[in-house]
């Protein structure tokens, strides 16, 4: 991961948010983003996994969800299971669990792999809580992220996110996923 000071950080973090603002599909620009602006919420995650007993043994072994630790194939095999679910939604959508971003700008190693597992965990949640990977779902899972992570890349996702949707996505986004983020994301 790479080093930077207090202006590259700014630079950056500058240059990530207008690069995402443009073209939202733009993830590499979005988990710039995060890596220059999580340090403090990845530390309290971090101290949180260190306290859990599965959180101390996930940083331990620190697995990764990649190709790799799949077979697609199999899990679909499998109904009624999480593996199936995550399977048909992943190819689906012509999802690869390897087109996650790397981290690039977090210096420590135990909370750049934090980071990391929470990109990786990403589509775990659209098949956990049902939510679309469209505009308003992705912003319905942002919302939860940041009441689950405190990270600031989720919040700044779903404010700005939110400005481009139409008014009844918007009524949609705020009267439903909003409060359910709220709701669900604090527990």
């Amino acid at each position: 991961a790479s080093s930077l000071n207090f202006l590259q950080r700014v630079t950056v973090a500058l240059h990530s948010a207008t690069t995402a603002l443009a073209d939202p599909e733009r993830g590499d620009a979005v988990a710039a983003l995060g890596d220059v602006t999580g340090h403090m919420a990845l530390m309290n995650l971090h101290d949180i996994m260190k306290k859990d007993e599965t959180g101390r043994l996930i940083l331990q072994d620190r697995p990764l969800i990649h190709n790799a630790a799949f077979d697609f194939d199999e899990l679909e095999k499998k109904p009624g299971t999480f593996g199936h679910a995550y399977a048909t939604f992943m190819k689906g959508h012509g999802f690869d669990p390897d087109g996650r971003s790397q981290v690039r700008f977090v210096q420590d190693p135990d909370l750049a792999y934090v980071m990391l597992r929470y990109r990786q965990c990403h589509d775990f949640w659209h098949v956990l809580t049902g939510l679309p990977p469209t505009v308003v779902g992705e912003l319905g899972i942002k919302w939860l992220e940041l009441f689950q992570t405190g990270l600031p890349v989720a919040a700044l996702s779903a404010t700005v996110g939110s400005l481009r949707l139409s008014v009844e996505e918007r009524d949609l986004l705020n009267q439903h996923y909003l409060p359910w983020a709220i709701r669900v994301g604090k527990h």
